[in-house]
């Protein structure tokens, strides 16, 4: 069996799975004030396996855990610290259980660490020591729960992205860095903090041992525009899982949604330009990611 750096390397392109948290909403799961999707790992655990065995019927080739929001400094302001270690390895079985009851081919599981806060802003956030500490923590219970490899989600800032980029990499394991992204006013594209470009994180960031690059959390609509910042400054293999919709904490708002078929004309254009690992993001789900492996071609285009 042909490892995931393999396909890579072969110019394979690889089907992520679609949204957790937002798809466990629609499907009923009250999300939690402070620690969002986790609280589902509780009371619907059922659903969140459910929810990967759908994906991986639509024909994802990796699922990724559903574990977005269980640092430390997101599980503690919920009440939930002291099931931190419970909460992780959880996510880790759930997604192991799904492949072992559906998958009919190989399918890999990554673990997610994000530096997602109920709040979305600094003041909210753990010092980078703390945070350093929580995404070790978080990083090294994933792995030996058994994960492939590890997805770090909506890096928005410098600080808290290298700070979790160390504790994954220090794993051992492939590490696939994902920025969110805006535009700005003058069409630069910037982090989610506002204060650094992608350009900035993409010098900084990757050279701590990163194995791969994504944009996600991100506007359909703003891929165009940070893709190829992406190309410009990461030789490595590059992912896309866009979102659609809005957030107000704790619901995800589904407006304006981008329809499966658009999503895979969009995705199209993307492997294009040389993105390799599609998938989606918030509001992205099971028959988006069915038409991505239906249309998408199986190897990036040739380059010249």
């Amino acid at each position: 069996m042909a490892t995931l750096q393999e396909r890579l390397e072969r110019g394979e392109v690889i089907i992520l799975d679609g949204a957790t948290g937002t798809e466990l909403e629609k499907r009923g799961a009250p999300m939690d004030g402070a620690a969002w999707s986790a609280a589902a790992l509780i009371t619907h655990p059922d659903t969140v396996r459910e929810v990967h065995e759908d994906y991986i019927r639509a024909g994802a080739d990796i699922i990724i855990t559903n574990s977005f929001s269980t640092a430390r400094h997101v599980l503690e302001p919920a009440g939930l610290g002291a099931r931190l270690h419970e909460l992780n390895l959880r996510s880790v079985r759930l997604a192991q259980e799904a492949r072992h009851n559906v998958a009919d081919r190989p399918i890999l599981i990554a673990g997610s660490i994000s530096t997602f806060n109920a709040h979305l802003d600094h003041a909210y956030q753990p010092s980078v020591e703390q945070a350093q500490a929580n995404y070790r923590e978080q990083a090294e219970l994933l792995a030996q729960a058994g994960v492939d490899l590890i997805m770090l989600e909506m890096m928005r800032d410098i600080e808290q992205a290298a700070a979790a980029v160390q504790a994954a990499v220090a794993t051992g394991l492939p590490v696939w860095v994902g920025f969110s992204c805006k535009l700005d006013h003058n069409g630069t594209v910037m982090l989610w903090d506002e204060e650094h470009t992608l350009a900035t994180a993409l010098e900084l960031i990757p050279a701590l041992g990163a194995s791969g690059v994504s944009v996600m959390h991100t506007l359909t609509e703003d891929i165009a525009s940070a893709l190829p910042v992406v190309l410009e400054h990461w030789s490595g293999p590059v992912g896309v899982y866009a979102h659609s919709g809005k957030f107000i904490m704790p619901n995800w708002q589904f407006v304006d949604m981008i329809s499966p078929e658009a999503y895979a004309t969009e995705a199209q254009n993307w492997v294009q330009l040389g993105a390799q690992l599609i998938g989606g993001c918030c509001g992205i789900g099971p028959e988006h990611i069915r038409l991505l492996k239906e249309r998408l071609p199986s190897h990036l285009p040739p380059t010249d």
